[in-house]
């Protein structure tokens, strides 16, 4: 908005990025939602309020996951935009969120501006609907529709299947960097490490067997 930068230094361009290695644009294109007006602060008021729902939900502790299924996501996305001359897909990655979260709580019922009654499932497509009305194209909504699906499949379904397994592993390096480590329960910290309201083995033990 301040015009130090242009959409056109952002968007997603595969000759720009392989040839001349701006490769900023694998990430920029992802965090540009338009020029300020409705559309802009839509998208805005999903993506904060899903993410906060998914990562204070079916994420609570798991950020390592959280953080993999943002790269998953954007990965899928990315390669569909080699073959779809895509410019932004910061949608697409809302409507990914938006998506997975409806599907992991299927019973809530949604309420669109007043207007529609729903049930959590039909929200993505309620969203690609009023996207339509506005005059976007709906592609977007469709690639952040097909990304969460797949994503929602391989991770919550298929692992639930006669024959299944977990096929998205999360890599050990993302867990090391973003989940604190496990409390060992048979840890027992040097007397300099212990709090002042932590008591000494020995103190608890007089306190067990008083003489």
């Amino acid at each position: 908005q301040l015009e130090f930068i242009t959409p056109f230094q952002l968007y997603f361009n595969p000759d720009l990025i392989f040839r001349k290695f701006q490769i900023w644009r694998l990430i920029t294109n992802f965090l540009f939602f338009g020029p300020l007006g409705f559309s802009f602060f839509f998208n805005m008021i999903f993506l904060y309020r899903y993410c906060r729902m998914l990562e204070e939900g079916s994420f609570r502790g798991r950020t390592a996951d959280f953080v993999f299924m943002f790269l998953f996501g954007g990965f899928l996305m990315t390669l569909f935009g080699l073959f779809a001359s895509l410019f932004f897909l910061g949608q697409a990655f809302t409507i990914m969120l938006v998506y997975v979260w409806s599907r992991r709580n299927p019973y809530i019922r949604m309420n669109f501006f007043g207007l529609l009654n729903f049930q959590a499932p039909f929200l993505p497509w309620v969203l690609m609907g009023f996207s339509l009305l506005l005059g976007n194209s709906i592609i977007i909504d469709l690639l952040g529709i097909a990304v969460g699906h797949i994503y929602y499949f391989l991770e919550d379904v298929f692992p639930n299947q006669p024959g299944g397994k977990k096929l998205l592993l999360t890599p050990s390096f993302l867990k090391m960097v973003f989940d604190t480590p496990e409390e060992d329960p048979n840890y027992n910290p040097l007397p300099e490490d212990r709090t002042e309201h932590q008591p000494r083995d020995q103190d608890q033990n007089e306190q067990q067997h008083p003489q």
